[in-house]
């Protein structure tokens, strides 16, 4: 096991947004089935992930409420690589990549739900199916070609419909349970998942208590006598409790109709994706259809980079299905020459490696980035067309432009 998820994955953080995916797949598919079958909701019309983190012990929980799985599709699915072993299974995945098609080789979850292994000892999988009234447990350990599958008979770990991913983190991996790590991972490849996204955190509030002061000699009129009395102060104390908290509150605006969208929330978003602090010079909002589809943000920033030679840029934000992948394409994506260009792109059908974290080489990339190109042109024509540009920053990006074009081709 252990050396299957080494050969398809080369960085830890990617396991939390394999399962998120995973989940997010779940629910669309139970979302999708029960447009026919309403039956499937009986035990609720909630579609959400819920993450909880133990510290202390190094376990993460990650639950989803949706289609889940029956015994028959436990063995079938996550069965897989536990019984066809380690050689086989890379045949067939290196087999599926040479042939261009999207490797689906366990079901429901894919080949990212063993990415779990990359930071786990063992992972224990309790699901339970709509059509079933029993609720079933998958576990396998890292170092085991072996699984085993149990019925849950425990009150207290029985979840109404869905699946819950139990995480056993290994001892180097064990921060990763930390619920601040969890969510800034979150905040940077599942932000724009199309269910909400809950995690257990942390929280507090202050509020005033008295405190009891030592008894002070107080003067009273009549006999003289001095009365004591206690002053009564208070203190503000910080009350804490743990609760769920929405994660991925940010819808993602290229989800929506450029004519839905305002200049200044473009400009927000710029800003705050990229981390600038000055308007772009120019946006396009853009999506394509026919034999390519994909959405797209692109801009032109108003501030140029001091090295226009530095071939290490991470401009292009790539998402599929809303979840982000990757921002390091060395020219797949875009020329050199346009490597200023900042943007995200979505794509539900774009083809990646079994690890989502190297694009392919192929035809639908090579018409993505043709189109990308010409937007990306138009939109520089735009600004030297535009009633409102600032001719002084016009100007100035023009020759930076031109100075980038020509230290390429020399």
């Amino acid at each position: 096991m252990d050396l299957i998820v080494h050969s398809l994955y080369s960085n830890k953080e990617v396991f939390l947004r394999e399962l998120v995916s995973n989940a997010s797949d779940a629910l669309d598919k139970l979302r999708y089935l029960s447009v026919t079958d309403p039956d499937l909701l009986k035990d609720g019309p909630e579609l959400d992930i819920r993450i909880q983190t133990d510290k202390d012990n190094g376990i993460i929980t990650i639950t989803d409420s949706g289609i889940g799985m029956t015994r028959q599709e436990l063995v079938d699915s996550l069965g897989t690589i536990a019984s066809s072993g380690t050689a086989k299974f890379l045949k067939t995945l290196k087999e599926s990549q040479e042939a261009n098609v999207d490797s689906n080789l366990i079901g429901q979850f894919g080949v990212g739900f063993y990415s779990a292994f990359l930071v786990s000892d063992k992972v224990a999988v309790s699901t339970k199916s709509p059509k079933s009234e029993q609720q079933y447990v998958w576990e396998a350990e890292a170092e085991s070609n072996s699984y085993t599958i149990r019925e849950e008979t425990d009150p207290e770990k029985l979840i109404p419909r869905g699946t819950r991913l139990t995480l056993y983190l290994k001892r180097d991996d064990k921060g990763f349970a930390h619920p601040e790590r969890i969510q800034k991972l979150l905040k940077n490849y599942s932000q724009f998942v199309s269910f909400p996204i809950y995690t257990w955190q942390e929280k507090g509030f202050t509020k005033e208590v008295e405190v009891d002061e030592d008894p002070a000699e107080v003067k009273t009129e009549g006999d003289g006598e001095p009365k004591k009395e206690v002053k009564k102060k208070t203190k503000t104390v910080v009350e804490k409790y743990w609760d769920w908290e929405l994660t991925n509150e940010t819808q993602p605006i290229w989800l929506r109709t450029p004519k839905e969208v305002s200049t200044e929330e473009y400009n927000e978003f710029y800003k705050k994706t990229f981390n600038e602090y000055l308007d772009p010079l120019a946006s396009s909002h853009f999506t394509t259809e026919g034999e390519v589809e994909f959405r797209s943000i692109l801009y032109v920033p108003a501030t140029k980079k001091e090295d226009i030679t530095d071939r290490k840029t991470k401009n292009i934000r790539l998402y599929v299905k809303r979840v982000f992948i990757s921002d390091d394409f060395d020219g797949e994506l875009f020329p050199r020459y346009l490597s200023f260009v900042k943007g995200v792109v979505d794509s539900n059908d774009l083809p990646l490696n079994v690890s989502r974290e190297i694009l392919q080489e192929s035809r639908i990339v090579r018409i993505m980035r043709k189109r990308l190109v010409r937007k990306a042109f138009d939109m520089i024509l735009g600004i030297s067309c535009s009633e409102n540009r600032d001719v002084s920053a016009f100007i100035s990006f023009v020759a930076w432009f031109l100075g980038l074009s020509i230290c390429i081709l020399i």
